[in-house]
């Protein structure tokens, strides 16, 4: 199961149970209509309002890759790839490279290498590659902003719920009966915007930062590996060079593997 799933499982049932033990229903936190509608609904509002439409239909699909998705994998079997690639171009060109590009799937290292096959200048090539990549994390960080504002507005929600809980409880001063549960319901509607800040969207812009991170860092291996192989470098400085980028156990673990 991911991780970010199992974190925003723990996070909830601890807090549901913590609220069992002091004699606070979980269903009475959670079907406050009132507090459902001006919480979520109105941090919902809000953040639209401060993006592009496109922003916001498209942070859901985000929002399930950070949650669904897997961790990323090391980048062993892409060094692995980029290796090869360079002994078989240092042996027999760089046009030698032009029959693995039909079953090379990554099209960012597809990309740059075709570029270098056709001749093109190092420099070139590699600005194309820098520009790609900084397209890529102004995508992401979209969707890690738009998590992040939701996570401001939820609070400030949360207030106003609250607000308007109180003030129909005002309303039945003539009935005391009624004044406990009417203040008790009111911060529900505080509850839900702060859990909801801090249990769910700013843990998810943070691990949309993280995974961007991430694939920003594959991407300049990848790039780190195209530019050494177009500039004819020596296979095992280039293997050497990009396990850099892969943690020393990870590391270790490939050195081991290819003796």
């Amino acid at each position: 199961m991911p991780a970010t799933l199992v974190g925003l499982l723990v996070a909830l049932v601890c807090v549901l149970a913590g609220a069992t033990t002091h004699g606070v229903s979980p269903v009475f936190l959670v079907s406050n209509v009132t507090a459902l509608l001006i919480v979520p609904g109105g941090a919902l509002g809000a953040t639209m309002a401060s993006y592009e439409f496109t922003a916001t239909t498209g942070v859901f699909k985000a929002i399930m890759k950070a949650v669904l998705g897997k961790d990323p994998e090391p980048g062993v079997d892409t060094i692995k790839q980029l290796v090869e690639f360079a002994r078989k171009a240092r042996g027999e060109g760089l046009l030698a490279l032009e029959s693995e590009m039909a079953g090379l799937e990554d099209p960012f290292m597809k990309r740059g290498l075709q570029l270098a096959i056709d001749g093109s200048d190092p420099d070139a090539v590699a600005q194309v590659m820098r520009t790609d990549i900084k397209a890529m994390k102004v995508r992401h960080k979209l969707g890690s902003d738009w998590c992040q504002s939701y996570g401001i507005f939820a609070p400030t929600f949360g207030i106003i719920g609250a607000v308007v809980g109180l003030i129909a409880t005002l309303g039945e001063l003539e009935h005391p009966e009624k004044l406990g549960a009417g203040i008790a319901g009111a911060f529900v509607a505080t509850f839900l915007g702060v859990f909801l800040a801090n249990g769910v969207m700013l843990p998810m812009s943070a691990r949309m930062k993280r995974l961007s991170a991430q694939e920003v860092q594959a991407r300049e291996m990848v790039m780190e590996g195209v530019l050494a192989i177009q500039g004819g470098q020596n296979p095992r400085v280039i293997e050497e060079t990009l396990l850099s980028y892969l943690s020393p156990s990870d590391a270790e673990a490939f050195r081991a593997a290819s003796t």
